[in-house]
């Protein structure tokens, strides 16, 4: 396969894997209220053992929510959480992951 063809693919690849999701800080933080009693209004936390959300990467929290709803997170205060993501669907988990990725960034001015 030579230098255009691969990069032809990859570049379709990219477009496709793009194209079905359309990011919205709005719907994302709407989705995100109930996080909010333990992340914080503004994605940093004011309670000890919750984490910050604000900035985190967005593949990092889709990935959490999929482990706390397949209950591979078990520790600490892991069933609150897991309660938590047994309601979301998986377009959830993309509009608040995308939310708290942007939160606090200069994308969330966009």
């Amino acid at each position: 396969m030579n230098r255009i063809s691969l990069l032809l693919i990859l570049l379709f690849w990219t477009t496709a894997a793009a194209a079905d999701y359309d990011p919205s800080f709005k719907i994302g933080k709407e989705k995100a209220k109930v996080c909010m009693t333990c992340h914080g209004e503004d994605g940093i936390s004011t309670i000890d053992p919750y984490p910050n959300l604000r900035g985190q990467k967005m593949g990092y929290l889709i990935s959490s929510l999929k482990d706390y709803q397949s209950r591979q997170r078990t520790s600490g205060l892991a069933i609150l959480m897991q309660q938590q993501a047994d309601t979301l669907s998986e377009q959830d988990m993309k509009d608040i992951s995308y939310y708290y990725s942007v939160l606090g960034t200069k994308k969330e001015e966009e």
